[in-house]
C-alpha cells in the first residue's frame, strides 16, 4: 500500500501500467475508493502510466474533520500530482471525482492534457438537499441510507447480483466524517462558469439508468467546452466502468488513443 503524507491529509494511491507511460489519473465518486476503477484497468491500452487514488475521508487515506471544500480536494489532487512528479495527465473524474476534475484543468490548466468526466455535472443538486443527508447521517448512519442511494448507483437488473451487496459494504464502510466532508463540498459547488473556459478535450460519459447526475446534466456540462463530446452507456447507472466495463473502457480507449497515445 502507497501513501502520500501531503501537507494537510495523507492519501492512498495505487499506480498499474507502465511507470514510463503517459500519465492517467482516476478520481472515485462519494463513497467508493480506488477499486471503482478494478475492471478498467486490465481493459486499457499498453503505454500508460495509470494511478488512482482514495481522496480525503475514503478508502485508506486519512479523514480530517468535516467540513471539506471543493477547494481541499482540488488543492489535494494538485498536491498529490507534485508528490508523483505528474506534469500533466489524462484526467478521469467520476461524480464528485469529475467536480474535482473540472475544478483542477480550470485552476491548473497546463497538468490537464485531456478530461474525461464521468457521470457528474457542474452542479449536482441543491445545497438543501446535500445538508439534508448530512443531517440524516450524523443522526441514524450512512447504512440508514445506503438503499436508495444504491438505487441511483445501478440499474435494476445490476442491484440483484451478489456485487451489488460488495458496493453497499464499501458504501457503509465510509467514514461518516469523509462520507459528509465531501458532501459539504459538492453542497457549495457550481462550476458552469470555469468549465465553460476549459479548452482541452474532453468526453463526456452517462449512465442511461443513472439517478444521480442524470444523462442530460451530463451532456449539458460536455456541452459548454467547445469540439467536446458525449456518450451514454445503456444498461448502466451511476457507476457505469463497474455495471459495463467492456463499453466505457472501450470509450475511454478511443479517447486516449486521440489525445495521449
Amino acid at each position: 500500500m502507497l501513501m502520500a503524507d501531503l501537507n494537510t491529509v495523507r492519501l492512498h494511491w495505487k499506480e498499474d501500467g507502465d511507470p514510463d507511460g503517459f500519465p492517467i489519473v482516476f478520481a472515485n465518486s462519494l463513497g467508493t475508493d480506488l477499486r471503482l476503477w478494478d475492471k478498467i484497468v486490465s481493459r486499457l491500452p499498453n503505454g500508460l502510466r495509470i494511478i488512482r487514488f482514495d481522496k480525503r475521508g475514503h478508502g485508506l487515506s486519512s479523514c480530517p474533520p468535516a467540513p471539506y471544500s471543493m477547494a481541499d480536494l482540488t488543492d489535494d489532487t494538485a498536491a498529490l500530482l507534485d508528490y508523483l512528479e505528474v506534469s500533466t495527465c489524462v484526467f478521469v473524474g467520476l461524480s464528485i471525482g469529475g467536480m474535482i476534475g473540472q475544478s483542477l484543468a480550470a485552476q491548473r490548466p497546463q497538468r490537464i492534457k485531456a478530461l474525461v468526466l464521468s457521470n457528474t455535472a457542474t452542479k449536482m443538486g441543491e445545497a438543501q438537499m446535500w445538508q439534508d443527508r448530512i443531517s440524516a447521517i450524523r443522526m441514524s448512519g450512512i447504512e440508514s441510507l445506503a438503499d436508495a442511494i444504491l438505487n441511483r448507483w445501478f440499474a435494476s437488473d445490476f442491484l440483484a447480483t451478489a456485487e451489488a451487496k460488495a458496493w453497499r459494504n464499501m458504501l457503509i464502510g465510509t467514514p461518516v466524517e469523509g462520507y459528509i466532508g465531501c458532501c459539504a463540498a459538492i453542497a457549495e459547488t457550481e462550476l458552469s462558469e470555469s468549465t465553460s473556459t476549459l479548452r482541452v478535450p474532453v468526453l463526456g460519459i452517462g449512465g442511461r439508468e443513472d439517478g444521480a447526475s442524470p444523462s442530460e446534466l451530463v451532456r449539458a456540462m460536455t456541452q459548454l467546452v467547445p469540439d467536446s463530446r458525449f456518450v451514454e452507456i445503456e444498461n448502466a447507472g451511476h457507476l457505469p466502468c463497474v455495471e459495463q466495463p467492456g463499453a466505457f473502457a472501450g470509450h475511454l480507449t478511443t479517447f486516449l488513443k486521440e489525445t495521449c497515445l
